[in-house]
């Protein structure tokens, strides 16, 4: 299978701030007037553009090794805690439903309305993260997910809560933003291992809490939920203070300025310099609509965004059910439960560590043989393989929960929930893999459907995940809700193959990935900051 050619019937012309296109750039969007020259080109004595091929050394790409993965170090640390303040929710219910009178399942809106806000944050965010850059977006986000962590641990009623929980959550870039930026700082070819190591981060994020939360829950009173939350985020926004910035077009912005002040080029600017205005109205309104557009009108995005959003609804399904699966089976207490989620994360390391050789080989083919001599659909090539996991786990779990009852040993239901983390982490990284070296610099309002899909789905599982291993069937309610949990996560795996196979016509159909192709290929293989069309 060959990687067709990217087809571009004519240039696309750039858009201006009203919204008409245009080949020229508008006279009031340039500071002053630009002067042509009789070869086309912008005359020495008039304001020109600086360009990213004038600067690259200036760029996140250009970093040393040390700096991009202090970098990633932070950004593992925005990871594991917005996705922390999830997954230890769940241990919150009992002791809260306690505290305010409420039923459990009345609980567990706070976990509902954090996570289905979070989807809607991911999608706010992650283009403002394009235009003022990551490092005020994340730091905005976490302060502001901070400062909502006071009312709910001070929270008079229950009513509080679920408000300050979904002020959290709509307060959360979350993976779309720092999935995005590893674009940043790394060209296509070489974002597989640092983006496999952000992804893991993320997943030991959703799954530690589960974790903590089981002590907390059995030694702490239900407030340490949500002042450990707040520990945990003043923390990362110290981290990420010192993080440089990394999106192009500011870099390119604050060289511009360096080269006017020490009169190197008295005449150049950067690409948001030469707005004027930086952002009307009419195009804060387009901004706000991409990341939707995207993922509405991309089949790209659309159809890996459902993947990934259903894969993860099944596994926030999952572990909700291991409280009533362990306990029912063998007895587990409260911390009993908690070390039962921790072969998860060992099943995301190994995972994690299982891509490597898939990395080192491609890599090494890329440089036999050249960038274009893997097509795209080669990112999710070991997602071939490991997908199945998904609903041989499922099933494994659902006929070995049955615990002392049948003389199952605990570990050997254990051994089939690694096969689920296997799978989950696998949808999860060659899905974003495959979106961050389609959409370059724009792969956070990508990513941020796919966060869309993912928490959207999982929050309504926080409702209907205990209540369906609860009332399922006559007798075996657990075994059965993990045996449909398996059948459904056949349907979730088919999808891949089809994905697969149908990669290039999917392509084809993206119209926004395929202009980005063109643009990446006119500038020798490297990511462009500015796209000659935007959605």
């Amino acid at each position: 299978m060959s990687e067709p050619k990217p087809v571009v019937e004519s240039p696309p012309a750039r858009h201006s701030e009203n919204g008409s296109q245009s080949s020229e750039p508008s006279s009031d969007s340039l500071v002053p007037a630009v002067e042509k020259s009789e070869n086309g080109g912008i005359a020495a004595d008039g304001p020109r553009e600086l360009k990213e091929s004038e600067c690259y050394d200036k760029l996140g790409y250009s970093w040393p090794r040390w700096k991009k993965w202090t970098y990633l170090m932070a950004v593992a640390c925005v990871q594991v805690s917005m996705n922390f303040n999830t997954s230890v929710f769940p241990n919150a219910v009992i002791p809260l439903s306690e505290a305010f009178d409420i039923s459990q399942q009345h609980a567990r809106t706070g976990q509902m309305a954090y996570l289905v806000t979070y989807s809607i944050g991911c999608e706010l965010w992650a283009p403002w993260s394009e235009e003022f850059g990551r490092w005020p977006i994340l730091q905005l986000s976490m302060f502001l997910i901070n400062i909502w962590q006071f009312p709910a641990a001070w929270a008079p009623n229950w009513g509080t809560i679920v408000v300050a929980r979904a002020l959290g959550g709509i307060s959360t870039a979350g993976g779309s933003v720092t999935l995005g930026l590893i674009a940043d700082i790394y060209e296509p070819d070489e974002q597989q291992f640092p983006l496999a190591f952000i992804v893991f981060s993320s997943c030991i994020g959703t799954s530690i809490g589960g974790v903590i939360g089981g002590p907390i829950e059995r030694f702490l009173s239900w407030q340490w939920f949500f002042w450990i939350q707040l520990m945990f985020g003043a923390a990362t926004q110290a981290i990420i203070f010192f993080m440089p910035e990394s999106r192009s077009t500011i870099l390119i912005d604050r060289e511009a300025k360096r080269r006017r002040k020490t009169g190197e080029d008295p005449n150049v600017y950067g690409p948001n310099e030469l707005k004027k205005p930086r952002i009307s109205l009419k195009e804060a309104g387009k901004i706000w609509m991409r990341p939707f557009h995207m993922l509405l009108r991309e089949p790209i995005v659309f159809c890996l965004s459902l993947l990934s959003g259903f894969s993860d609804a099944l596994i926030f399904t999952f572990l909700e059910s291991f409280t009533t699966v362990y306990e029912q089976g063998w007895g587990f207490g409260t911390l009993a439960v908690a070390w039962a989620i921790i072969p998860i994360n060992l099943a995301y390391l190994l995972t994690y560590i299982s891509y490597f050789p898939w990395f080192w080989r491609d890599n090494y083919i890329r440089k036999k043989h050249g960038s274009d001599s893997l097509v795209p659909e080669r990112r999710l090539k070991w997602l071939l393989w490991l997908a199945p996991f998904e609903p041989i786990g499922l099933f494994g779990f659902a006929w070995t929960s049955f615990g002392k009852e049948r003389n199952i040993p605990w570990i050997a239901s254990m051994i089939f929930s690694t096969m689920v983390g296997i799978a989950n982490y696998a949808i999860y990284l060659s899905s974003v893999d495959y979106m961050i070296a389609a959409y370059g610099v724009y792969s956070a309002s990508a990513c941020g459907g796919n966060a869309f899909a993912r928490d959207l789905l999982a929050g309504i599982s926080a409702m209907y995940a205990t209540p369906m291993y609860s009332n399922i069937g006559d007798k075996w309610h657990v075994q059965y809700a993990s045996t449909i949990l398996g059948c459904l996560s056949c349907l979730v795996v088919a999808p891949i193959y089809v994905f697969y196979w149908y990669g290039p016509q999917i392509r084809d159909r993206s119209k926004f990935a395929k202009s980005l192709a063109a643009d990446r290929q006119e500038n020798g293989g490297r990511r462009v900051s500015k796209p000659s069309f935007e959605p």
